[in-house]
């Protein structure tokens, strides 16, 4: 296959893309050229060993307050939520009450600066999609302007690859010939123009990662203090499999027990049984991580600038045109960096919404915000509900908001909700244990108590 580099280099400098960047896609296209396709196999590797695991429960007595003035928080804020229906960043969404995700998140930024007297702070990865609105949203929020760093830096992207011939994807819609790098760009992202230098000059050693929509995801002390006591560099937060994480990324090390984290597009087919056997491969990424800013550094400047992560090629439908994408993971960073662990944490820190059966779960009683602005499950629930929403009539975000624009049912005594058909809800409908509805024309509920199959 023919070698378009220096097309390559050519599209990528006139998007006046660094040269770190134009390295790293090059490092990459590199393995493509080679007919690597970033697999791991199950005959190289083995679940993590108890030496590379620790247990959240047994770090409380590193927790100190002090580590705040050496930790920046970071959200990963690139999303535009187009699962969901939405064109805009998917954190400008209400999430509790009047709040969006930006607003939690600042308010718990905000609250560990008034609980330890340290200006911690915060820093979002935009894409270019986010970026704009992002920033105008938190101009409202005078306190974060008077920060020593700038509150965003803007994630990288990567030219499409036409699958036929391995050339530049051209389409006259130049946003088409672009795809985000993925969340591993992080590592690129936060080195470019000085931005990582800057945070070690100020005094910051570790960095807390984790997404935007994850608000369980709140700083713990203890963990960049049980990392600075061990000369850690690098710590993945991780959580027990459940049926419903069968095909999600989950946790390896290789032949010399070096941690790694699998993807299901790097698994070769074969091997697809064993990926999703969650009582083998028991622990699964959160993508909340912890990192040394220093070892970080060091790492990039012993390669030139690059950060080569575990490739996965993701191959996708462009204008009726197969093309590749090359992107990367954040946690597989796990695998290149030296003295490594991944840390056991409750579910209680991972609460993602990626698609609105999720968001539903979240408006619903069945969470709460507690003091910090973390966002829990009620007092007394061990599990979130399990919601599932037919996509006719919950597919996208107005879709949602139309059906429940009065009221949102109680959920803190359901462990599932099934909805099929066109059901909207008004005041005090409570749904208990297991509850699945099913309507034949549109409905409205209200002051309803609701349990088991309910045919309307």
């Amino acid at each position: 296959m023919q070698d378009h580099s220096r097309q390559f280099e050519k599209q990528m400098k006139g998007a006046n893309l660094s040269s770190s960047v134009i390295r790293t896609f090059h490092a990459y296209y590199e393995q493509l050229l080679k007919g690597e396709r970033g697999m791991i196999a199950d005959k190289d590797i083995n679940p993590p060993s108890a030496g590379n695991l620790i247990k959240y429960e047994d770090i409380s007595e590193f927790r100190s307050q002090a580590m705040l003035k050496k930790t920046v928080v970071i959200k990963l804020n690139g999303g535009l939520g187009t699962s969901m229906g939405l064109s805009k960043a998917k954190s400008l969404l209400p999430v509790k009450g009047n709040l969006n995700f930006l607003d939690i998140i600042v308010r718990q930024v905000l609250a560990l600066r008034g609980e330890s007297g340290y200006d911690v702070q915060l820093l979002f990865m935009n894409s270019y999609n986010t970026q704009t609105d992002t920033l105008e949203y938190l101009n409202r929020y005078t306190d974060l302007a008077k920060q020593n760093l700038p509150l965003s830096f803007v994630q990288n992207k990567f030219p499409r690859i036409r699958r036929d011939n391995l050339a530049p994807f051209e389409s006259i819609d130049d946003d088409q010939n672009w795809n985000p790098p993925g969340h591993g760009d992080l590592y690129t992202a936060l080195a470019a123009d000085g931005l990582l230098d800057e945070l070690i000059e100020r005094g910051y050693r570790y960095a807390f990662v984790s997404n935007a929509d994850n608000l369980a995801a709140t700083v713990d002390t203890a963990i960049p203090a049980y990392m600075e006591a061990n000369n850690i560099n690098f710590v993945m937060e991780v959580c027990t499999r459940s049926p419903a994480d069968r095909k999600g990324g989950h946790l390896c090390e290789d032949k010399y027990k070096q941690l790694l984290l699998r993807e299901v597009a790097q698994t070769p087919e074969a091997d697809l049984d064993r990926f999703q056997d969650i009582e083998f491969y028991r622990y699964f990424n959160t993508n909340n991580l912890w990192l040394d800013l220093q070892a970080l550094q060091w790492s990039l400047i012993a390669n030139d600038g690059i950060m080569l992560l575990p490739l996965i090629i993701n191959p996708k439908i462009v204008e009726n045109t197969p093309v590749y994408q090359l992107e990367t993971a954040m946690g597989s960073a796990i695998s290149v960096f030296t003295n490594t662990r991944a840390m056991v944490v409750p579910r209680s820190r991972f609460a993602p919404v990626k698609k609105n059966s999720d968001l539903l779960a979240v408006w619903s009683d069945a969470y709460e915000l507690n003091d910090r602005y973390q966002l829990v499950l009620k007092r007394g629930l061990e599990q979130p509900p399990l919601v599932e929403l037919d996509d006719r009539y919950y597919g996208n975000i107005d879709q949602m908001m139309k059906r429940f624009s009065e009221a949102v049912p109680s959920l803190a005594s359901c462990s599932s909700l099934s909805l099929k058909g066109d059901i909207s809800f008004g005041e005090e409908v409570i749904c208990e244990g297991k509850v699945s509805i099913e309507a034949q024309e549109p409905i409205f509920l209200q002051h309803r108590r609701l349990a088991g199959e309910i045919k309307l």
